[in-house]
């Protein structure tokens, strides 16, 4: 094979902030600019190299924003690329970006590209508790162009999910999770004792991470139990068990094909290859998914990703699942085929609650700490997978430091995305009256830990689906956190801007 064509990760750096004043953090731009030239270091590779660099790609930023930011962090690097990417949003866009910038390689478009992004979170909201305003840089950095765009800016929801509360991932996300609940045939009790044992394991990984934004391990008991420090956010999830957005945290990849890295001199110890890779998507609203207890995408993503590899589940050593939330991680789980109890880790990192969730650049995180994990066991195999939205958006990463045997072919992902988009979705009644039947729901609290009122996806007599909350009575809403709530049936109204369930 033509080395020329081959794509190989030859470097992954990382940095996290903590503890640091307002006025001496790092902003998300130097936290991008250290975290590359922490992966020229782990390539073995002089600094300088970076600034030729062809291709600077940044994931979209959360915290601060920048004119410019690629041109910003080529600026810093002192590369003047071709070509300057910033992606969308969502969890998905990091994998996602390799898989686009490995095939710009294999055909030749690419030599040497930097993926980068960084979150300053915890320094903002630092910042805004003390009354200190963040003198950052955003203005436009002259010399270069404008950058692409990669990916859609569409929004995640409709004005009609957003009407009753669909809007954060925090009260999404828990419909799944009380759907996946109710599909495993788990009592309440049993499913907080399933994930509290689920969470206790990213923990024990977390603790060995260094850069970890809470390197510490939990039990079970203290992940689920609720107390004054461990709100209930949105049942079944108490605060411990919610991906952390506050964070400082910034990582980069180098991207290259094997002939320049070996021009460049990059010790083939340190090559990793993308074997199979896939990005898909569910149906994009919420409301119209098949289920809330599986994702179709992902067992697309993944069939296609082992098969443009020639793996199965059983091949890959070393998983890093997309874990914001437990659903997140299940979901993927399931879609894969890995079994409940397998005893191989679902995450490299310890997972976005407890490594940390810096905006849409978590998996950046997990592909760099891959790439670790995989030299230190040669000839291993690796999966990475990421999630945008609300289990929306799905990309997927194979990856060994073994040569693989054939050239790479990404296929054109629209190509198997028409098998997802031709499953059958349930018509959505905007305004549904009449008996309606619980499909799943979350109970949301306030900060002081109160029930507040209920979201409720339900389905009428006739078997369309409805949207609809449940408020006052703070009894009613306990006794849907101690017994299961879905199958139960009761009445559903159209009420102005939103409809109300009642039983």
């Amino acid at each position: 094979m033509d080395e020329a064509r081959i794509p190989v990760l030859i470097g992954g750096g990382q940095i996290t902030q903590r503890d640091v004043e307002p006025e001496e953090a790092l902003e998300p731009l130097a936290l991008m600019r250290e975290a590359a030239l922490r992966a020229a270091d782990d390539a073995r590779l002089p600094r300088s190299a970076l600034a030729k660099a062809d291709l600077v790609a940044v994931v979209n930023i959360l915290s601060w924003q920048y004119a410019n930011p690629p041109a910003a962090l080529a600026a810093e690097l002192g590369a003047h690329p071709q070509r300057l990417w910033l992606s969308s949003w969502g969890g998905n866009t990091p994998q996602w970006l390799v898989n686009e910038i490995a095939s710009r390689i294999a055909t030749g478009e690419v030599s040497l590209a930097i993926l980068a992004g960084a979150e300053a979170l915890a320094t903002t909201q630092r910042a805004g508790r003390k009354g200190v305003p963040v003198q950052w840089r955003a203005g436009a950095v002259e010399g270069f162009a404008e950058p692409t765009t990669m990916g859609s800016f569409r929004p995640g929801g409709n004005d009609h999910e957003s009407a009753h509360g669909l809007v954060l991932p925090i009260a999404i996300y828990p419909l799944f999770e009380n759907a996946l609940r109710h599909h495993y045939g788990w009592t309440i009790e049993q499913h907080r004792q399933e994930l509290g044992r689920l969470c206790a394991r990213m923990t024990e990984v977390a603790a060995c991470n260094p850069y970890a934004w809470f390197p510490q391990q939990r039990t079970a008991e203290e992940i689920t139990t609720v107390s004054a420090e461990n709100r209930m956010v949105c049942f079944p999830y108490p605060k411990y068990m919610n991906a952390i957005i506050e964070v400082d945290q910034g990582a980069a990849l180098l991207l290259t094909s094997a002939a320049h890295a070996r021009a460049l001199g990059v010790p083939e110890s340190r090559w990793v290859y993308l074997w199979g890779c896939a990005d898909t998507q569910d149906h994009w609203y919420v409301s119209e998914r098949i289920n809330y207890y599986s994702s179709p995408a992902i067992r697309v993503a993944g069939e296609q990703a082992f098969r443009m590899a020639g793996w199965s589940i059983e091949d890959v050593d070393f998983v890093d699942l997309y874990s914001c939330f437990p659903c997140a991680v299940q979901l993927g789980r399931d879609a894969l085929g890995i079994p409940r109890d397998d005893p191989r880790p679902l995450t490299v990192t310890g997972g976005l609650p407890y490594a940390g969730g810096p905006g849409n650049n978590y998996v950046t995180h997990a592909i760099a700490t891959m790439l670790g994990v995989l030299r230190e066991h040669p000839g291993k195999r690796g999966l990475v997978s990421g999630v945008g939205w609300y289990v929306t958006k799905h990309s997927i990463g194979l990856y060994s430091t073994e040569r693989p045997p054939r050239p790479f072919l990404r296929e054109d992902p629209a190509t198997y995305q028409e098998r997802i988009d031709a499953m059958p979705r349930p018509e959505v009644v905007q305004h549904p009256e009449g008996r309606g039947c619980v499909e799943t729901y979350t109970v949301v609290h306030g900060r002081d830990g109160a029930p507040k009122h209920a979201i409720v996806i339900g389905r009428l007599e006739d078997g369309r689906r409805f949207l609809a909350n449940m408020e006052g009575d703070p009894d009613l809403l306990g006794a849907w956190e101690k017994e299961e709530a879905i199958g139960l049936w009761g009445t559903v109204c159209a009420g102005q801007g939103k409809n109300r369930f009642t039983v």
